[in-house]
């Protein structure tokens, strides 16, 4: 990174706690002082730029994941007539990783991207909004999100967090993971030091294992020095890019724990509101672009990638067992359960997410469930 770069970032969050009005003040392309006079108000908006800074929770270069960012920058500016600019920084250029959200909360960004399980220490309900173990699939949470009652309680939720969430993207069903162990029973869990985030990492816990979180630039490197077993990441495009098939052995699927991990955008609200309505609305037709893009991307390269891993790389692929998924629901169960029991806002947003679940599924049993079965 620039030295500028570093240092205009170190001078604005100095002002953040002194000035938050200062945190969305918008800079002045080339124009004096506004004008007070009704009349001159369009003229001085259009000549406005807003410059962000958007932090990301994945590695700078990652394929997909940083490139749904910049994508979105990108089309803001395009369609802004460069009116907002935004600079992409990934996990590490300005902040670490998992500290993306706090910076956003306290305005010395004004955009980030991630996951929302990330966030579960700090606010439980949130990873609700990411991915469910044996839960929704990416169709069902854009219709959950999109048309159901999940975005208003999500934005509920980040509401005393001052951000405002929008999807930002779904990495498609995911795989089970890679593992220097074969797991033919659920007793192979036991002892296992796994990267795992969100729910998904509290039922390893369950099963006797150990959930490790750390950022997606750092698990290459934990995996091969042994300071973890196995670990989760996405699918096959990103697994090969990321070498895992260097430093571990076997490669499961399915990816119970993330049947359809639904990403997003974290918008500091104070920001947010500062801008005219239409650059609202394009930052939000942007994010949905980004959602669409995403997803669609992840499932065009997932197979193409899964023939190398297979075939050029030698990586062993293996299905689950039975009786390990069974059990493995079983716990997840027992996981939401005890969070829901403890956090009444969990509690709120998992019913809602269940309810929902139920409505689609019943038309997913004659509709998808019966496709992917061939029996018609």
């Amino acid at each position: 990174m620039k030295n500028n770069s570093r240092r205009d970032f170190l001078k604005r969050s100095l002002q953040a706690g002194a000035a938050s009005l200062a945190l969305s003040t918008p800079f002045l392309a080339g124009c004096s002082k506004p004008s007070s006079s009704p009349g001159d108000a369009p003229a001085v908006q259009a000549s406005r730029t807003y410059r962000w800074t958007m932090l990301t929770t994945w590695p700078p270069t990652l394929p997909v994941l940083q490139d749904g960012p910049k994508l979105f920058a990108d089309w803001v500016r395009e369609m802004s007539n460069g009116q907002l600019d935004i600079q992409v920084y990934g996990g590490g250029e300005l902040v670490p990783s998992l500290e993306a959200f706090d910076a956003v909360r306290q305005g010395t960004a004004e955009i980030g991207h991630g996951a929302s399980y990330y966030w579960a220490g700090k606010v439980p309900a949130a990873q609700f909004f990411a991915a469910v173990p044996f839960g929704m699939n990416p169709q069902q949470m854009n219709a959950w999100l999109q048309t159901g009652d999940g975005m208003e309680l999500w934005e509920q939720v980040y509401e005393p967090f001052n951000l405002l969430p929008l999807q930002g993207g779904n990495t498609a069903i995911q795989m089970g993971g890679w593992f220097n162990r074969e797991i033919n029973s659920v007793d192979d869990l036991k002892g296992l030091k796994m990267r795992i985030p969100g729910l998904g990492g509290k039922v390893i816990s369950k099963a006797g294992g150990s959930a490790v979180l750390s950022a997606g630039g750092e698990i290459y490197t934990n995996l091969e020095r042994g300071v973890i077993d196995a670990t989760e990441w996405i699918g096959p495009y990103h697994d090969y890019m990321m070498g895992f098939y260097k430093v571990a052995k076997y490669y499961y699927y399915p990816g119970w724990h993330e049947p359809g991990t639904n990403l997003e955008f974290f918008i500091n609200k104070t920001a947010f509101s500062s801008l005219p309505e239409h650059l609202q609305t394009i930052v939000r037709t942007a994010a949905a672009r980004v959602n669409h893009w995403m997803l669609s991307e992840f499932e065009a390269q997932n197979n193409i990638y899964l023939q190398k891993l297979i075939e050029e790389e030698n990586v062993q692929l293996k299905p689950f067992p039975d009786d390990v998924l069974d059990q493995l629901r079983r716990y997840s169960g027992e996981v939401l359960q005890e969070i829901t029991e403890r956090d009444a806002q969990s509690r709120k947003i998992y019913d809602a997410y269940q309810a929902f679940r139920q409505r689609i599924s019943e038309w997913n049993d004659i509709s998808e469930r019966v496709y992917y079965s061939g029996k018609f």
